[in-house]
């Protein structure tokens, strides 16, 4: 990876406020209330008017909504529109009205325990109904009722978009599991008409505590399962004599949460250290982030063991086989990256963490490959293959952005 490809990081707090904006958009605002249109409104009838005299009814449909985004935080106006036709009677005569409704909702996309984006909605009052009456001339008698039918007009409009939007099945619409939708089962929490609100630094957090699990993590690193290994030749014993070939492949990989790191600083430097070697000096010299991340209890790790099967010929005089069975740690952190990406972040392995146990063929590759001292060099150089096999961060990361543009929630 070069310095223009690598990843800008950020952290799951920032993840979590990416990722609900990312994915309340104003088209799944729409969607979420796409129930209220369409349906039936019928106010009344009721009387109006000194001691009642005049009375009206109301009847109309509510139309689609328009969705406007509220930059920057993920708020939403949503103004429903509804057509009623009103009939008024009064002494035996009747006049028919033609009015426009105007709804406007605020909409709020907040999240919930444990992993819940919830479109909440504030109860609707008559100042959020506009009412607008179309009549041609009409007498003072019907003028003095069109003041109170336009305040109750308002009032019972936003009663029944409150009963409609307090619907379980309006609720369920705009309550969204994420665990759930990402694991493909019900939800338990879906209809639930109150929640345990979390800000959405928490929400990022769980994001990745529930949803970045060991088993999807083994599945973003079965595909270097089969890998080939090829090494060779290689000279090593004594006058370099022995000419060194290495063949094997890689195994299924072993996934499983890290063991708990306490809360505790990195290691300062000691003023006086001895020279380490250049090769593990630039292993060890990765970005001073990393080195801080193993010691931050917050960040979702694991632990990764890749088996190794090769088999080794050494040939001095005449071939000698051996077969060996390695095992390569790595350390994997999950990290949030821009601009809204999961990376599953590994830990180049050093050579004297690699442990190998070699089989010989016969006595003779058996005291040779003691004499030889093959187990250090053959480590290192499966520690470089699977160094340069890690360092591509391609297949371990998912762009969470883009798959939230395929779903259709």
């Amino acid at each position: 990876m070069t310095l223009s490809d690598a990843p800008t990081w950020i952290d799951y707090a920032e993840f979590g406020e990416r990722f609900v904006a990312a994915a309340v958009t104003e088209s799944r605002i729409e969607s979420a209330v796409s129930s209220v249109a369409g349906q039936g409104i019928t106010i009344g009838p009721f009387g109006i008017g000194p001691a009642g005299l005049a009375r009206f009814v109301a009847k109309g449909s509510i139309g689609k909504p328009t969705v406007i985004r509220r930059a920057p935080h993920v708020h939403f106006d949503v103004m429903l529109p509804v057509t009623l036709r009103v009939d008024v009677t009064l002494g035996g005569q009747r006049l028919r009205l033609e009015a426009v409704v105007e709804i406007d909702l605020t909409m709020h996309a907040r999240t919930a325990d444990p992993l819940l984006i919830v479109i909440d909605i504030p109860p609707v009052t008559g100042r959020d109904v506009s009412f607008v009456m179309r009549a041609q001339a009409i007498g003072s008698a019907w003028e003095v009722l069109l003041n109170p039918i336009a305040q109750l007009v308002q009032r019972e409009v936003a009663n029944r978009i409150n009963a409609i939007l307090a619907d379980p099945d309006s609720q369920r619409g705009r309550t969204f599991d994420v665990q759930a939708i990402l694991d493909g089962t019900r939800s338990p929490y879906k209809g639930r008409t109150t929640h345990e609100w979390i800000g959405y630094d928490e929400f990022g957090h769980r994001f990745f505590d529930l949803i970045v699990t060991a088993d999807r993590v083994r599945q973003v690193v079965e595909s270097m399962a089969g890998k080939p290994i090829e090494v060779g030749p290689l000279r090593t014993g004594p006058g370099n004599k022995a000419e060194v070939w290495v063949q094997g492949s890689v195994r299924l990989p072993r996934v499983a949460p890290a063991a708990a790191v306490a809360a505790t600083p990195a290691p300062a430097p000691r003023i006086a250290e001895l020279p380490r070697a250049a090769a593990e000096s630039a292993a060890a010299a990765v970005a001073p982030a990393v080195a801080a991340e193993m010691h931050d209890p917050a960040l979702v790790r694991f632990d990764l063991t890749i088996p190794v099967s090769l088999e080794i010929s050494v040939d001095v005089l005449k071939t000698n086989r051996y077969k060996a069975e390695v095992q390569v740690p790595v350390a994997l952190t999950a990290r949030a990256a821009e601009p809204l990406l999961i990376i599953i972040d590994a830990a180049p392995p050093r050579a004297r963490d690699i442990d190998l146990e070699m089989t010989a063929e016969g006595w003779r590759a058996a005291a040779l490959g003691k004499l030889a001292g093959m187990r250090k060099q053959i480590a290192a150089q499966v520690a470089t293959v699977v160094r340069a096999e890690v360092a591509d961060v391609s297949r371990r990361t998912i762009d969470v952005g883009a798959r939230l543009n395929a779903t259709r929630v």
